[in-house]
C-alpha cells in the first residue's frame, strides 16, 4: 500500500531555449504531477540564453509559484551545460529530469519514487514490444525505431546513439536517454564534463560504475505537439559523438575495465521473476506499460 504522497523531497529539473509555446503548459502540468504525488517539491528551470519570450513567462509564472526556481545563462550553452547547472542547482533528496516538451511519460512517478526505498537509481526505458519476430535482435532493432521518436529519422539517430554507447562502455541499458530518477548527493558528487546531449548519459554511466543498483521501468516516449525539437540537427549530432568518444577515452574505457558485472546490479519491470516480493507488489500496475 502506497501512502498518499512521497514523504521526501524531489526536485524537478528542466532547461529550454527559445520555448514560449511550450513552457507555460510544462510547467502547468509539472506542478499538478508533483502536488499528486509529492509533499515537498521544486522545480529548477534553467533559461539557456533564451531570446524570445521564454524568460519573461518564467518570471510572471515564478512571482506567483514559489517552489519555480529560475537559473538563467546570458547565452545559449546547449544541453550539456544546461543539465549541469540544473543538477548543481537542486536542492531536494531527490531528482530527475524532463524535457521542456513533456516527451517522456512520467505518469507513474509516484510508483517510481517508491521504488527507491529499494534502488538507488529508477531508471526509465521504452518499452519494445513483444512479438514473436522482435526476439530477433535485428528485427528487434526495427521495433525499437518504431516507438523511440516523433520521426523516423530521429528515432534513427536516437538507435544509433544506443548502439554506440553500449559498444564502447558495455552498460548493459535497454535505454540510455530517458528518464532517471537519482539521489540528488550521488548524482551532485560526479564530476560531470559532458557538453552535448551525451550529458544524461554520463551521468547513468557514472552511477552504474560507482556499483548503484538500478531497476528499469517502463517510460513511453510522446511526441512533440509543438516547438522545435534541437537535439538531431547535424551540428548536435556531430558535438554529441565527438563527446561520447572523448568521455570514452579520457575515463570510459578505464572504468570500464575495472568494473566487475553483476548481473543483478541492473533489474527490469520486465522480468518479474527476478523481483522481490516487496517490488513486485509496487510494479503490477507499470505492467500494462509493455507493449
Amino acid at each position: 500500500m502506497i501512502a498518499d504522497k512521497f514523504k521526501d523531497s524531489v526536485s524537478l529539473l528542466v532547461w529550454g531555449y527559445n520555448e514560449e509555446e511550450l513552457i507555460k503548459s510544462f510547467l502547468d502540468r509539472a506542478i499538478a504531477l508533483l502536488e499528486s504525488a509529492v509533499e515537498d517539491f521544486e522545480i529548477v528551470f534553467v533559461d539557456d540564453g533564451s531570446t524570445d519570450r521564454t524568460g519573461a513567462i518564467v518570471d510572471a509564472y515564478a512571482a506567483r509559484e514559489p517552489r519555480l526556481r529560475i537559473v538563467r545563462h546570458e547565452r545559449n550553452h546547449d544541453v550539456g551545460v544546461a543539465l549541469r547547472r540544473a543538477v548543481r542547482s537542486a536542492s531536494k533528496k531527490y531528482l530527475l529530469w524532463q524535457t521542456v516538451d513533456w516527451s517522456y511519460d512520467i505518469k507513474h512517478l509516484r510508483i517510481f519514487l517508491e521504488l527507491t526505498t529499494h534502488f538507488d537509481v529508477i531508471h526509465g526505458v521504452r518499452p519494445v514490444p513483444e512479438r514473436l519476430l522482435s526476439r530477433i535482435p535485428v528485427v528487434r532493432s526495427v521495433y525499437r525505431v518504431k516507438g523511440r521518436s516523433d520521426t523516423f529519422g530521429k528515432a534513427f539517430v536516437s538507435l544509433a546513439n544506443y548502439y554506440l554507447l553500449r559498444i564502447l562502455f558495455g552498460a548493459p541499458f535497454h535505454d540510455f536517454q530517458n528518464v532517471t530518477l537519482y539521489p540528488t548527493r550521488l548524482i551532485q558528487g560526479m564530476d560531470h564534463q559532458g557538453k552535448s546531449s551525451f550529458s544524461n548519459p554520463e551521468y547513468l554511466l557514472k552511477a552504474y560504475f560507482s556499483g548503484a543498483r538500478f531497476l528499469e521501468v517502463p517510460i513511453n516516449f510522446i511526441p512533440r505537439s509543438a516547438g522545435h525539437a534541437k537535439g538531431t540537427r547535424w551540428r548536435a549530432i556531430l558535438r554529441s559523438i565527438d563527446d561520447i568518444v572523448t568521455q570514452w577515452w579520457r575515463w570510459g574505457r578505464k572504468l570500464r575495465s575495472k568494473h566487475h558485472y553483476d548481473p543483478g546490479q541492473i533489474q527490469r519491470v520486465a522480468e518479474p521473476f527476478k523481483l522481490q516480493e516487496p517490488v513486485l507488489r509496487l510494479v503490477v500496475p507499470l505492467f500494462k506499460d509493455f507493449p
